[in-house]
């Protein structure tokens, strides 16, 4: 079977080393000549409603986003040309926070105060709502910390209006939050759900740093992420991966946002689960049985950022693996992972505290963060 993927950066790469040994093979449509998943199936250079690439990817048996910022447009006409997986629908919510916040309100899964600000004036009157600390974001291409403003006091206002205004913008309240999570499950086109254990995830800058499996999350806390994750899914009619981010709070979960695609919060599951998430979407998009969500072990993740560290000092850790995106360095971007899975938690203690002397100290700090 042949899978095309609109995008060609690191999950579809992990897409691709998932889907060879099940005898997938793959094709890619990416602006970039340089995209990293190139090196494993065919890439077609253009921009996202590209005729010719979309006609190649039209031509795949099955054909799913590693971004899910794709114009709806192109989802649609590809959509009528073959199967794509995830449903177009569920790129709406995830591509506009402000749907997206109020398909979250609509299945009543608890979410931040929220108001829509298109001028000044609704800025001022939703900060009135609202109060301090809050969060002016960009409605639209705003990831991994991007397109926003943290407002502590009315003297941020006209800073962060020059930063942001003149689009489309929200304003969500400040989450007084115990820590991050995550949960991803898979769906099935005959509605079945497979959930993966929770990811404890921490942020810097707004960009997820470490994640790790929870051996034992709170059965409350379980139970609410599931029902929310399963809601959504339900409600999207959804085939393949979605992860749902929240907020822990002293009253239960808070939730973020979601993603229509596999998730970085569950990069862990490569090693660390029986099936990982990037082969179980493949085995949904591609109507083939669900794999096992069980986690082997204990794991974490640490992202790489930037630049990636020497791996040979990592390499000598037990049990830990690592991932290069073959990607070209530059400030802030992901250029890779490495995963420590343990047997037991006194392993994965041990693994953690051998890494830390690696980290930069504001990286190993964050470690604490985890509470493993």
């Amino acid at each position: 079977m042949r899978v095309g993927i609109l995008g060609g950066g690191q999950l579809a790469r992990m897409m691709a080393e998932a889907g060879g040994p099940m005898g997938l093979t793959f094709e890619f449509l990416d602006p970039s000549a340089t995209a990293c998943a190139g090196a494993l199936g065919a890439l077609h250079v253009g921009a996202w409603d590209d005729p010719d690439g979309l006609d190649h990817l039209a031509a795949c048996d099955r054909v799913t986003c590693d971004f899910e910022n794709v114009p709806a447009a192109v989802l649609a006409d590809l959509a009528g040309r073959t199967r794509v997986y995830p449903p177009p629908a569920a790129f709406a919510g995830a591509q506009d926070r402000l749907v997206e916040k109020r398909l979250l309100e609509q299945l009543g899964i608890p979410i931040a105060p929220v108001a829509a600000v298109d001028g000044r004036p609704d800025l001022l009157a939703a900060v009135e709502q609202i109060g301090y600390p809050c969060v002016l974001k960009t409605r639209r291409l705003g990831y991994d910390g991007k397109g926003q403003a943290v407002l502590y006091s009315h003297e941020d206002l006209e800073p962060a209006w020059q930063t942001l205004g003149g689009q489309e913008l929200i304003l969500e309240g400040w989450i007084d939050f115990r820590h991050e999570c995550a949960l991803t499950a898979v769906r099935s086109g005959a509605g079945e759900i497979r959930y993966y254990p929770l990811s404890r995830t921490v942020h810097q800058r707004g960009v997820l740093r470490l994640a790790a499996s929870m051996h034992q999350p709170p059965p409350a806390l379980r139970q609410q992420a599931e029902v929310a994750v399963g809601a959504l899914l339900d409600h999207l009619e959804y085939v393949g991966c979605l992860t749902l981010e929240f907020f822990a709070t002293e009253d239960g979960l808070i939730a973020n946002e979601y993603a229509p695609r596999p998730h970085n919060s569950a990069h862990w599951t490569i090693e660390g689960a029986v099936c990982s998430q990037f082969e179980n979407h493949l085995r949904a998009v591609c109507g083939l049985p669900l794999g096992s969500t069980r986690r082997r072990g204990h794991s974490v993740m640490l992202n790489w950022l930037g630049e990636l560290p020497d791996a040979a000092a990592f390499l000598r850790i037990p049990g830990l693996a690592w991932h290069d995106y073959h990607k070209q360095p530059r400030p802030g971007r992901k250029l890779g992972h490495a995963t420590l899975t343990t047997d037991t938690l006194a392993e994965l203690h041990a693994g953690v505290e051998s890494v830390r002397p690696l980290l930069d100290p504001e990286t190993a700090s964050l470690l604490d963060r985890l509470a493993l």
